[in-house]
């Protein structure tokens, strides 16, 4: 699914129905949103607030109704996978809080960038996923170098921080900069 136009569709869903939502979107989905990728996301994916089940219902009825028309949704499209994130993120992320869509009854929020960035290159070395998006922020040598002690208190494996920067070089070497 491609972002713009799934929200757009599910903001008029919403709106039928009465509901109302602002949450915070993170992902690939929060890049699209963005205009910073245009790559196909299977998931948007909420950091907060927890769905309330009237709009988790009305996802999944929003789900089914694309499908019915050729359109590949998962029922669980909409979700709080990554809330668990809020939790170890930088301080005073909330406060840095940037608006990406505002329709007439969805309104969403995404992380500043440099906590953004940070989410992706954390899914990039624990995860080996997402080399493309942290492509597609083209983070500075600056921004890299900003984001590694947050990285490196992700994960108590000893051989972690060790990980983080070798991973963090390689995208550098990636993205042109000198290492």
């Amino acid at each position: 699914m491609l972002p713009r136009p799934t929200i757009e569709a599910f903001d008029r869903h919403l709106f039928d129905l009465g509901l109302r939502f602002e949450a915070v979107v993170i992902g690939g989905a929060a890049l699209g949103l963005m205009g910073v990728i245009q790559r196909h996301t299977r998931d948007v994916d909420i950091l907060a607030p927890e769905l309330p089940p009237a709009i988790a219902l009305a996802a999944r009825e929003f789900a089914q109704a694309q499908r019915r028309s050729g359109i590949e949704l998962a029922d669980e499209w909409l979700n709080n996978g990554p809330a668990q994130l809020g939790e170890v993120l930088l301080p005073g992320w909330r406060a840095r809080l940037e608006r990406v869509f505002e329709g007439q009854a969805l309104a969403l929020q995404t992380l500043g960038r440099l906590d953004l960035l940070s989410t992706k290159l954390f899914a990039l070395c624990d995860r080996g996923t997402d080399f493309a998006d942290c492509v597609a922020l083209a983070p500075s040598p600056g921004e890299l170098e900003a984001t590694l002690p947050w990285l490196e208190q992700q994960d108590g494996n000893e051989q972690w921080p060790e990980h983080v920067r070798e991973t963090l070089a390689g995208l550098a070497r990636s993205l042109g900069h000198a290492v």
